[in-house]
């Protein structure tokens, strides 16, 4: 794998370690340019399975780890479209995120975020496809979506119900309120909780324990341990389209992209 460093994202590989940095300002924001990145990425990862045993995911922004879907540009490419349009447009998007986590999420590799600061909406959802979360104490996770008369749409609630109880996620996806790393660790969220500033160095020192071990069965483990929901993500991108269609949720797109808050995504 060849190091690369676009627009959005970057990644490389050293020592059997495949380092995938967020970069895109102000907040690692997932939109069209992230995601062409991202699918990109993708191709090289699964040619490069053979040589790795880890991939770690992280943020290169002070911020924190990622504020969710570029709903900027959800809203102007959708008022420029009749609402068929737009929707047909949304479900593309949908499909080719749900491609991409799906990878992430299936790979043979064992998989980490190392996560600070914010991790809501798509943000969480990515870091939801990696085996495992390492935070640092100032992270924040939440699924903002409600407000704006929407769910999840990256394969978040899917995901979030494999890994934790089900009265978690009515919490987190009913109230919109974000929870910290103690309370994230207390229902099986987060792995590892470190000092400010520590996950990447503690996600590299586990991703180097990880190589230890014999590669064919950490991924026969993998496999036996962490199914995928396919029918439940379908299902997702469906009830999602269904409420993307209705113009509350245009309304509130407008509130969201129309604020003067410097972070309107804060609950």
């Amino acid at each position: 794998m060849k190091k690369h460093c676009g627009q959005a994202i970057s990644w490389e590989m050293n020592g059997g370690v495949i380092e995938l940095a967020l970069r895109r300002e102000p907040l690692n924001e997932i939109g069209s340019l992230t995601l062409d990145e991202l699918e990109q990425f993708i191709e090289e990862l699964e040619a490069a399975t053979s040589q790795a045993s880890a991939l770690i995911i992280h943020s290169a922004l002070p911020g924190g780890f990622c504020a969710g879907a570029d709903l900027l540009e959800l809203y102007e490419r959708g008022r420029q479209l009749a609402r068929d349009d737009r929707v047909a447009g949304v479900r593309q998007f949908l499909e080719r995120i749900h491609r991409v986590l799906n990878i992430i999420d299936a790979s043979p590799l064992t998989t980490m975020a190392a996560v600070h600061g914010v991790c809501f909406g798509g943000g969480f959802e990515l870091a939801l496809a990696c085996d495992i979360i390492i935070a640092d104490k100032m992270a924040r996770f939440c699924f903002p979506e409600l407000r704006l008369g929407l769910i999840p749409g990256f394969g978040g609630i899917p995901r979030l119900k494999r890994d934790v109880g089900n009265a978690a996620v009515r919490d987190l996806l009913l109230t919109g309120r974000s929870f910290n790393v103690q309370k994230a660790q207390a229902i099986g969220l987060v792995s590892q909780v470190v000092s400010e500033g520590e996950a990447l160095r503690v996600a590299r020192a586990t991703a180097a324990q990880i190589a230890k071990f014999d590669r064919h069965t950490s991924i026969i483990a993998k496999q036996f341990i962490k199914p995928i929901p396919y029918n439940e993500l379908r299902r997702e991108i469906e009830i999602f389209c269904s409420l993307f269609a209705r113009p509350e949720v245009e309304g509130a797109l407008r509130k969201f992209v129309e604020s003067t808050d410097r972070q309107p995504y804060l609950p």
